[in-house]
This record gives C-alpha cells, sequence and structure tokens, in this order.
C-alpha cells in the first residue's frame, strides 16, 4: 500500500522463535543463515506452543526438559550459523 508517496509495511511482533534465534539479525544478509534461523525458529515455536497448550510448566521435570531442549536449539542454530558464515 503506498500512503503519500511512501510504501507503508505491515508489521508484525516476532513469534518466540523468531526471538530466539535473533531472526532479524543477518548483518551479512547471508540467505543460507535466514534459512537456517526461520527452521530453528519453527522448532522452537513448535516447544513453546506444546509446552503451553500442556501445561508443561506444572510439572519441574517437564519444565526442566523444555527448558534444557530451548537451550539445545539456540546452541544448534548458533553452531549452525557458525558453520554457515566461516570464513577461514
Amino acid at each position: 500500500m503506498v500512503v503519500e508517496g511512501k510504501m507503508e509495511v505491515e508489521v508484525r511482533s516476532l513469534t518466540f522463535g523468531e526471538q530466539l534465534v535473533g531472526l532479524n539479525f543477518n548483518p551479512s544478509a547471508d540467505d543460507k543463515v535466514a534459512q537456517a534461523k526461520i527452521l530453528f525458529a519453527k522448532a522452537a515455536d513448535l516447544l513453546e506452543q506444546e509446552y503451553r497448550a500442556k501445561n508443561l510448566g506444572a510439572s519441574p521435570l517437564a519444565d526442566t526438559l523444555y527448558n534444557h531442549a530451548i537451550g539445545e536449539v539456540l546452541n544448534a542454530q548458533m553452531s549452525v550459523v557458525k558453520v554457515l558464515t566461516l570464513k577461514y
């Protein structure tokens, strides 16, 4: 949509997973990095949706497993991005 000679862009809030992986942070504008971040964001969103839907926070074991899984998704995403952007 164009408003007074400027393009109007719809802004949406990032999902939990998109925030977790830093979806908007890709200084090199590398398409592979963007693709990897999208995949890991979807995995984190899937975990978060199940956690909320099943009220897993009420169980200390489930809470521990969820937090560990989210941390592993983040670690894996960061390692994948490192490999994709390795220069030396």
